[in-house]
């Protein structure tokens, strides 16, 4: 007998809904920007920006970070011996900022790694017809992702900076490997005879910088302009000034660019078919919003769960807020550890799963024999009693 193949999916989601605000909030909104663009009209930002902040020049690797993971997974300082410390100047946000961006990318490079290395994962570029031209990104794989014939485990990160083999990049930095990066979950579903596929969502799209536009010359009328015109006109300026206080506050980006997205393609009936197992942490997912239909609704009831963060013990049923899966507490209140802290009850639902799985199989095989057996021709066959 043949066994469908069998493909679970360690899926993670963190979405943000937006809400329309009220009447009530607009109003709020508005008195909030007055006192903003109040506070931003006493700040001198000329005096900010000649601010002595050194250069935003940092390592390209831990050697030269002088960090360095030890036995325990734990990222440590070479000399001290001491935990990261995200202050390493003070008053100096900006800076300390930038400094842990660089240590994350180096942090990613070294996941990757490990991934190649400690998982035996191969590198595979996707789309794979992709054109030289084309924008393209990359996934990890197993030697068996493609031939096991019985069960594969699909690893996807949440949304943000992460990458590849990461859950949160603060718990890699600040805690350790084992809670912050997908490699224990990678580890235990090749023990138990899994072909692992691990997913970069994250990467989906190419990001270039977006060319300056030059700042329009001033009006010779500007004085003889109506004053609705020159309100509008002021307008923009506070908003400028708003959004260079927060760039230089906040700097995550420093230029504008644009995102050419990466081809992608949707699967909905091979996902529904072959997807047994979907295990979410923490997801924070709408599937209204998301234009789901009854079919998905009733699937992702049947086949998904999700741990959330909750102050109640591991695996306790927690009060659904809408009616799509299962919710059930991942025994923590940090919204960072639900995958690490729910580890073991997830490879145990999916054990369950694919058990429930293989005898359905079965009964339905034994039912589709049964059903095609030759039946005996009564007219020649007269038993007279």
């Amino acid at each position: 007998m043949l066994t469908r193949p069998c493909t679970f999916i360690l899926f993670i989601l963190w979405i943000t809904m937006a809400q329309i605000p009220g009447q009530e909030n607009k109003e709020k909104t508005t008195a909030l920007k007055g006192e903003q663009l109040d506070l931003l009209s006493r700040i001198d930002l000329d005096e900010l920006m000649k601010k002595d902040e050194p250069p935003l020049n940092f390592p390209k690797t831990l050697e030269e970070f002088e960090y360095a993971f030890n036995e325990q997974g734990r990222l440590r300082h070479t000399t001290t011996g001491e935990a990261y410390a995200f202050n390493a100047r003070e008053d100096l946000h900006r800076w300390n900022q930038k400094r842990y961006e660089a240590l994350g990318e180096i942090i990613t490079r070294y996941v990757y790694q490990l991934l190649e290395t400690k998982c035996n994962l191969t590198k595979e570029i996707v789309p794979v017809d992709a054109t030289v031209e084309e924008p393209r990104s990359f996934i990890y794989l197993s030697a068996d992702a493609m031939s096991n014939p019985a069960k594969l485990l699909v690893l996807i990160q949440g949304c943000g900076v992460v990458r590849a083999g990461q859950w949160a990049r603060r718990l890699i930095i600040n805690q350790d490997l084992d809670s912050g990066t997908q490699i224990p979950f990678i580890t235990r579903a090749q023990e138990e005879g899994y072909g692992v596929m691990v997913l970069n969502p994250n990467e989906n799209h190419l990001e270039v910088e977006r060319p300056t536009k030059p700042a329009p010359l001033p009006s010779p009328e500007a004085s003889d302009e109506p004053a609705e015109k020159r309100e509008r006109k002021d307008d923009r300026e506070s908003k400028k000034k708003r959004d260079f206080y927060e760039k230089y506050r906040n700097p995550q980006k420093e230029s504008e660019t644009e995102q050419i997205p990466i081809r992608m393609i949707q699967r909905e009936a091979q996902v529904k078919n072959r997807v047994c197992a979907v295990a979410m942490t923490d997801s924070i997912h709408n599937v209204w919003h998301q234009d789901a239909n009854k079919s998905i609704q009733e699937w992702l009831q049947q086949h998904c769960r999700n741990w959330v963060s909750s102050p109640e013990p591991l695996d306790t049923p927690v009060e659904p807020m809408l009616s799509d899966c299962p919710r059930v507490s991942a025994g923590t209140e940090r919204h960072e550890l639900t995958s690490w802290r729910s580890f073991n009850s997830i490879f145990q639902f999916f054990s369950e799963a694919l058990q429930t799985g293989e005898e359905e199989e079965t009964s339905n095989t034994v039912t589709t024999r049964s059903s095609h057996r030759t039946k005996p021709d009564h007219d020649h066959n007269h038993n007279d009693l």
